[in-house]
């Protein structure tokens, strides 16, 4: 399928030529320019409703983290997600993923909860994931205070779907078991480049090859051939009995094959896992919805497909 016309706006829009690349720049001009391109360019009626936000603090593994819980409209109990931020382990936070997790709380009809865990490079891997891993056993454990119910599920987006992916097999080691995991166009392998996607969309999409390679550089340099599960959940010897997975991927995205092998490789091991396509999308495709009708019904159907596999249909 052709580009999405109205995400190809998009890419022309952003397209500066006398604009530094990501990659050539730092960590703190990575971090603003994505909150501006985020946050920064919606408008008061592009805000998702929900019922309420609250800033709130969770357990990190080195200390509190800053989060924040979204609640839907009507009267639960209602099933927890806890949400992680995509940026390549080095930028994002609660703000640039607002409008995504106001979309999660609304389709699935959970309560979510934003995590702000530390970023590289002041923080680099495992500081991020085991963050995540922390959070979530803290969810887990306040899940009847939070949404009401003992039902709690993982959701993120790119490196966000890294942590997710991650935090359910940790927690089914630990004998945790989740309800369903939501996996964005996940980042699942480091070793990127054996995925033909990786290539074939490298350049021109949004996220690029040198960007991935900046964002890796600055979270895992040094580590990133060890195949550790925690960096590459896709490496995991056991893949079996985790929980349900929602994957979607993006047509011009350097992660789509790496995200479909991910679903087909939980389903080898005796899993469920179902895979929506984005056909037209590029990376970044689920912020993208007021600017792109197509992208705008991914959101809506995956998310309450979401939901539906949170409780357990």
């Amino acid at each position: 399928m052709a580009l999405d016309a109205h995400l190809a706006q998009v890419l022309q829009m952003m397209a500066n030529p006398a604009a530094k690349p990501m990659h050539e720049g730092s960590p703190e001009e990575g971090r603003a320019a994505y909150l501006a391109l985020t946050h920064g360019t919606r408008t008061p009626e592009q805000i998702a409703p929900v019922a309420s936000v609250a800033d709130a603090v969770v357990d990190g593994a080195a200390g509190p983290l800053k989060a924040r819980i979204y609640r839907p409209e009507g009267a639960g109990p209602f099933p927890t997600v806890v949400y992680f931020h995509g940026g390549g382990y080095v930028i994002g936070d609660l703000d640039t993923h607002d409008n995504m997790c106001r979309d999660v709380c609304r389709g699935a009809h959970a309560v979510v909860v934003a995590v702000d865990y530390r970023l590289a490079p002041e923080h680099p891997f495992p500081a991020g994931i085991e963050d995540a891993i922390a959070a979530a056993r803290w969810v887990v454990a306040h899940a009847r205070e939070l949404g009401g119910n003992d039902i709690v599920g993982v959701a993120g987006d790119s490196a966000g779907g890294n942590f997710s992916a991650v935090v359910s097999q940790q927690l089914r080691d630990a004998g945790i078991n989740l309800a369903a995991q939501f996996l964005i166009y996940p980042a699942v392998d480091h070793a990127a480049a054996e995925y033909p996607s990786a290539e074939q969309n490298g350049k021109g999409y949004f996220l690029e090859s040198d960007t991935m390679t900046w964002f890796y550089n600055h979270y895992a340099s040094g580590v990133a051939e060890t195949m550790d599960p925690r960096l590459a959940p896709i490496q995991a010897e056991n893949l079996a009995n985790l929980p349900p997975a929602l994957v979607v991927t993006a047509e011009f995205d350097p992660l789509r094959d790496q995200g479909a092998a991910y679903a087909e490789a939980l389903r080898a091991a005796g899993g469920k896992a179902e895979l929506i396509p984005g056909p037209g999308m590029i990376h970044g495709f689920f912020d993208m919805g007021r600017w792109s009708p197509v992208a705008q019904d991914i959101i809506e159907r995956s998310t309450r497909r979401f939901g539906e596999m949170l409780r357990g249909q």
